[in-house]
Formats: structure tokens, sequence, C-alpha cells
């Protein structure tokens, strides 16, 4: 009977807490959304009688909507309960998703992915701080990359349900999924996250003050400058993988899920890196085998067509480091920025991830017309290095942060 019930205790130490789950519903809910647009983009287009470019800016106006209102958000609903201020966010988030069928133009949707985008702008951080906040210091790294596997588990699963829904159902039905995950998350929120205090009273310069720290600037352009690496190849693994050997669309498709499955992996291997060694330790190891990874992919094009048998694990492990770097900088940016001050630090990681994003699918674009498929690794190659640069000077400026981040255990 004891022994039973040691098992079972055993067991439920190891479950994620019930709050942890609901977070990581809600980044999984909101990262979908973000992304499965992409799957039902040609439909959605003969839908409203536009482009496909013009409905593709449907997804750069949604990032560039997070971008710019993450951290004026975070700023100003800073006194704010934080459980409340996520329950509003999730609201929005809903009734733009659950409107999307009632849109007959394209100005409509336009409106309602831009309220989506500022609810998603407003929820992200919000989730990141309270996990942060909820979670005992020596654990603070793997519970945020628990969530990060939401994020990765939108592009795994996320995506492609809402693009099947869509081919099945029509494209509104896409958008409805994502209201319905949303309001999956805001049903978990108030069945189980418990109320977090938020920031004392301040002045917006007071909080302001510690993000324009150069540590933190440079924490935030090091996530930056790994995110466009990683995004430039990303974004274009289709046209690369095709060059590089021969992958067909259906294969693609198998990769794709393999990639996501590594990422959370990454994500999870990351975290735990941060508790046990540091955050500069974790971004560091990250961005050396990310760099090994892709310079292992631009050394495949000598190969062409390269096995698969080859390519494979160097794009596993490309998806791994590169999804090992978020818990690094966000436990960074934390231990820099304060616990007061954490739901703006966070707020601007988004903001540093979102341009990332831009400016990667930016720069692969110009580098695939330009030099073809097979620059895109040698370039993301080339991000990592100097991300991890970036990184080592904010550790160079904040000596006491760093020390701080590492559990004593470790020293």
């Amino acid at each position: 009977m004891s022994t039973t019930a040691d098992t079972t205790a055993v067991f439920r130490r190891h479950l994620p807490a019930a709050w942890l789950c609901t977070l990581t519903l809600c980044a999984f809910a909101l990262q979908t959304d973000d992304f499965v647009i992409t799957g039902v983009l040609p439909a959605l287009a003969r839908g409203l009688t536009v482009s496909e470019a013009a409905a593709g800016q449907l997804v750069t106006v949604f990032s560039v909507v997070c971008a710019a209102a993450a951290p004026i958000a975070a700023v100003g609903t800073a006194e704010l309960p934080r459980r409340r201020l996520l329950i509003s966010a999730l609201t929005l988030f809903c009734i733009a998703n659950f409107a999307v069928p009632l849109a007959s133009s394209y100005a409509a949707l336009m409106a309602l992915r831009m309220s989506a985008a500022l609810a998603a702008a407003v929820a992200l951080p919000t989730v990141l701080a309270m996990t942060a906040q909820l979670t005992p210091p020596e654990r603070r790294g793997r519970s945020l990359a628990t969530v990060m596997a939401g994020l990765t588990g939108a592009v795994v699963l996320g995506v492609p349900v809402g693009t099947w829904v869509g081919a099945a159902l029509g494209w509104q039905a896409t958008f409805v999924l994502g209201g319905a995950l949303g309001l999956a998350g805001l049903v978990c929120v108030r069945a189980t996250l418990p109320e977090v205090p938020p920031a004392p009273a301040a002045s917006l310069a007071e909080r302001l003050r510690p993000l324009t720290r150069p540590a933190v600037l440079c924490t935030l352009l090091a996530a930056t400058v790994a995110v466009l690496g990683n995004l430039l190849l990303q974004t274009y693994l289709a046209p690369f993988l095709s060059a590089l050997a021969g992958v067909t669309p259906g294969t693609l498709g198998l990769l794709l899920a393999l990639i996501g499955i590594a990422g959370i992996a990454g994500a999870r291997a990351g975290g735990t890196l941060v508790d046990r060694r540091g955050a500069g330790a974790a971004f560091a190891t990250a961005a050396l085998v990310f760099a090994a990874a892709t310079a292992g992919l631009a050394l495949c094009g000598a190969l062409r067509p390269a096995p698969l048998a080859l390519v494979v694990p160097l794009l596993v492990v490309w998806a791994a480091a590169a999804w090992a770097v978020p818990p690094a900088v966000q436990t960074r940016v934390l231990a820099l920025a304060g616990p007061e001050r954490g739901p703006q630090a966070l707020a601007l990681t988004s903001s540093a991830v979102y341009v990332g994003a831009s400016l990667g699918g930016a720069l692969g674009g110009r580098l695939l017309a330009s030099y073809g498929p097979g620059a895109l690794p040698v370039a993301a190659a080339c991000c990592a290095p100097a991300a991890l640069l970036l990184f080592a000077a904010a550790a160079g400026r904040s000596r006491a942060s760093e020390a701080a981040e590492v559990p004593a255990s470790a020293r």
C-alpha cells in the first residue's frame, strides 16, 4: 500500500502543475493563431478576392502589432492584477477570432487580426511573467521551457490541424478553431490559475529605467540576432531542402513534424541547463551547437543531392539548438531587470523575437533571390557567434546579475 502511495507521489512530483499546463495551453493558442493563417492563405485570398500577397500582409501586420504593442501594454498595465489582465486579453482574443466568419471584407478582417494581435501582445508576456513569478528560482528555466514547448507545439500540431480544418470546413473555420483554443485557455485560467500581485505603483520613468540598462539591451539584441539566424533558414526551408536533397512536399511535412518535436526537446533541455549551469552557459551551448549544425547543412551543399541520412540529423540538432535559446534569454532578462519589472522586460523580449522573425524573413528572401538557397545556412551560421558575443557583452556589464542566476550548487 505504501509502495503504491510512494509511486503516486513521485509521479505527481514529475507532472507539471495545473497552472503551468494552463499557461502552456495559452501560449499554444496564441502562437497557433499567429502562424495558422499561412496554411489557408490561398483560400483566404480567393474568399476575399484579394491577391495572396495582400492576404500575406495579415501575417505581417499581426507580427508588427505584437512587436510594437507588447512593451507599451506591459508598462501601461503594470499595476493591474496579472490573472485579471490575462482573462481580459484572452476574452478579446476569443471575440476577435469568433467574429471572423462575420467579416465580409479585407478591411474588416484586418481590423479583427489587429485586435487579436493586441490581445496576444498583452497575453503572451503576461503568460511568461506569471510563469516566472509562480516558479521557484531553481526551477524557473524549466518552467519557462515548458511554456516555450507550447509555442513550439503550435508549429508541430496547431498549424497542421488548423490547415486541415480550413480545408475541410472553409478558411473561416481556422480562425474559429483559434477562438476555441483561446476559450479553452480562458476556462483553464479561471479554474487553475492563482492571482499574482501586480508590480508596486511607480512612475513611467521608474518602470522603464531598468530596461534602458546596456546589459538588458545587449541581451535583447542577442535574442533578435539569434531569432534572425533561425528564421532566415526556417522561413525558406522548403526551397532549401528541395534544392539540397530533392525533398518533396509530402516528405517535407514529415520533416517539419520531426523538427517541431526536436524543438520541444531542445527547449526543455535549454531550460534544464539554465537551472543547472546558468543562462550564460545555456545560451553559449545552444549558440555553438546551432552554428555547428547550420555549418554542417552548408557543407552538405557540396554533396548535392545530399542524402537524407546526413541532412535529417543536422536538421534535428539545428531545431533543438534554436529552441534552446529562449529560456536563457528570458532568465537573463528577468535577472537583469528585477522581479518587479519582469512583465515589462519579458514584453520587450517578445518584441525582440518578433523583430528578429521579421528581419529573418526579409533577409532570407533577399539571400534566396540573390545567391540561391545555399546561402541560407551560411548566413544562419554567422548569426550564432554574433548573438553569442552580444550575450557575453551583457554578462560583462552585469557580473553580479550573472552570479545570481547560477545556483549555489553549480558554483
